[in-house]
């Protein structure tokens, strides 16, 4: 497992890039700077983006993140020389464009890489913004089907502005609703984005989240037979035009 070792108070590791399909880091940000908004809730850890960048792109390659929150993307691609073009419905700092994720003001075939963290459901509150995502619930009455079929056109956004094998990464964890176990949020938007990307990988980025020290959480999933999530998909795949035929795989609607 890719796990540097730190101890508190030390500087933070040296970012190496990974070799296995396990990540952990012991902290949110690399290096002696910030990678976007510290008190952002829901922030992308910067040294993910890093991994990516580090492997899919080049020096002056354009990085887009439609979902773009306090900016993390873009501090990333500023450190390794790379063009990030960020949106967000509430942008949160100047160059950062305001945009729906699902109507991107960016030509066909213009991108060198995408990069998505999306919400995963409406437990946190983004914007106040009616077209919001994250105010789309994934375990709602109707099954999902609102929430999925914005990250199905989501997707279709970053094929469409994605160059010809250049690759796509979304950064998800499975949605919770109270009281029932975990909906596999992961797996569904790995179905969706294999209707148009060759699969590349499937990352396991383990969780730094102090709930799960809670002794509350894990009575209730064993009283409920169900497991906590320790850790958060990341999802890779390439664009491959005429050289891929994906599986026949329909959208997915509500489930009972």
């Amino acid at each position: 497992m890719n796990r540097p070792a730190s101890r508190r108070g030390e500087t933070k590791p040296k970012l190496r890039v990974f070799t296995t399909t396990l990540w952990e880091y012991p902290s949110q940000h690399y290096g002696e700077g910030m990678q976007g908004d510290k008190n952002y809730v829901g922030a992308t850890p910067g040294w993910v983006i890093w991994q990516l960048l580090q492997r899919y792109t080049r020096e002056g390659d354009v990085v887009v993140d439609p979902m773009c929150g306090s900016g993390t993307t873009l501090d990333v691609c500023a450190d390794l020389g790379r063009k990030g073009v960020g949106f967000d419905l509430q942008p949160q700092r100047e160059g950062i464009g305001l945009a729906d994720a699902r109507e991107l003001p960016l030509e066909s075939g213009s991108a060198d890489f995408f990069f998505m963290d999306p919400p995963y459901s409406t437990h946190i509150e983004y914007s106040d913004d009616p077209r919001c995502i994250g105010k789309l619930n994934a375990g709602g009455e109707d099954g999902g089907v609102a929430y999925y079929e914005a990250m199905a056109r989501t997707i279709e956004q970053g094929y469409r502005v994605l160059k010809d094998r250049r690759y796509f990464a979304s950064y998800v964890s499975d949605s919770f609703k109270k009281g029932r176990p975990f909906m596999p949020s992961g797996v569904r938007l790995w179905q969706m984005m294999e209707q148009l990307f060759k699969p590349v990988d499937h990352v396991c980025v383990v969780r730094k989240n102090a709930k799960l020290a809670r002794g509350n959480w894990h009575k209730a999933a064993e009283e409920g037979n169900y497991f906590l999530r320790g850790f958060n998909h990341l999802l890779i795949g390439k664009k491959e035009k005429g050289s891929y035929t994906p599986p026949r795989v329909p959208r997915l609607r509500a489930t009972e």
